[in-house]
């Protein structure tokens, strides 16, 4: 089974993160995040990836320069433009082709589904299409998808206004796909999978969904992107054990409930708590880092203050003594990317 991990986005709102590397790119506990999407694929019968690309496509052909990750073979085909969600399966459907019942995942969402409970359900519905579903509180952010006693979705409501939703699940961002799905999306245009695609097939009769309790994060923000490094190490995943250090913590720093990259250097009488810090990051004597994200390179001086889900860039510099609370540096006001 081929399996289509959308990755072209730009991680807007992940800047100043996502300036040099696009955010399936960004390290989870070290490692970059496609990989924690792509290895879950393997058990349950896939065994080609198609990453559709679109922002810096190079990072990942250089990233994999033997056409494999995460232990399975990949293949890239990259939008001339942004296409949308449905544009995108329909454009690498017309460069590779889907002669069968394939998968399409978007790659900023960490799972732990079972899919292929979610094909196996798809095959007994006799479904043209079917979603993997799972609960939040505020579905306001997200498409809503209410189904029948048999599954059948009765509706796609995309980001209905708070207090309004149908129900409380929500579209997770995982697909079972028949070809004849790309059939119906448009060529050479943008294409909305959650807009147009998914509502036709709604009036049509052939939309199915499956709901879960699985573990399931979208990282589009860096609270959430923190999020997602720390349920790793925490035990929130389903089977992963990782180290969560892998830096220098000078005796008589605090180092609790982060990630630290390789290379990295945490200096005495230093904190840092509910963070994560990437690779060849030297902190200085003294300082306090919480709740916050610095990218490779970052220095940060003696006695700094870096709180409130602030996110350094890379290679940037804090001077001694700066108190930086809620903020991102470089900002990303205004950035072209």
């Amino acid at each position: 089974m081929k399996a289509l991990v959308l990755v072209g986005g730009f991680g807007t709102r992940l800047r100043p993160l996502t300036l040099t590397a696009p955010k399936q790119m960004l390290p989870i506990c070290g490692r970059p995040m496609i990989e924690w999407v792509v290895e879950r694929l393997a058990p349950f019968g896939v065994d080609e990836v198609i990453l559709s690309l679109g922002y810096r496509p190079d990072s990942f052909v250089s990233a994999y320069p033997d056409g494999h990750c995460a232990g399975l073979p990949i293949r890239y085909v990259t939008e001339p433009e942004p296409m949308g969600t449905a544009g995108a399966v329909r454009f690498a459907a017309d460069e590779i082709g889907f002669d069968d019942t394939f998968l399409v995942l978007n790659g900023d969402v960490l799972t732990d589904l079972d899919v292929g409970e979610l094909v196996r359900f798809h095959r007994r519905a006799g479904a043209v299409a079917t979603i993997a579903l799972h609960r939040v509180e505020d579905p306001s952010a997200f498409g809503v998808v209410p189904t029948d006693e048999t599954g059948r979705v009765t509706a796609f409501v995309e980001k209905p206004p708070p207090g309004e939703a149908p129900t409380d699940l929500i579209n997770a961002g995982t697909y079972v796909l028949e070809p004849a799905v790309v059939a119906s999306i448009p060529p050479g245009r943008q294409v909305s999978i959650e807009r147009e695609t998914f509502p036709a097939l709604v009036d049509a009769g052939g939309l199915y969904a499956m709901a879960s309790d699985a573990y399931w994060l979208d990282t589009g923000t860096p609270e959430l992107f923190i999020r997602a490094n720390l349920d790793i190490i925490s035990g929130a995943r389903e089977g992963v054990s990782v180290e969560a250090i892998e830096g220098t913590v000078h005796v008589g720093a605090e180092v609790s409930d982060s990630v630290i990259g390789s290379g990295t250097t945490i200096a005495e009488g230093s904190r840092v708590a509910g963070s994560v810090i990437f690779s060849d990051v030297s902190v200085g004597e003294g300082a306090v880092i919480t709740d916050s994200i610095l990218m490779h390179g970052v220095r940060v001086g003696a006695g700094a203050h870096i709180t409130g889900s602030s996110v350094i860039g890379e290679n940037e510099s804090i001077t001694a003594g700066a108190v930086i609370e809620g903020m991102r540096i470089p900002s990303p006001d205004g950035v072209a990317g």
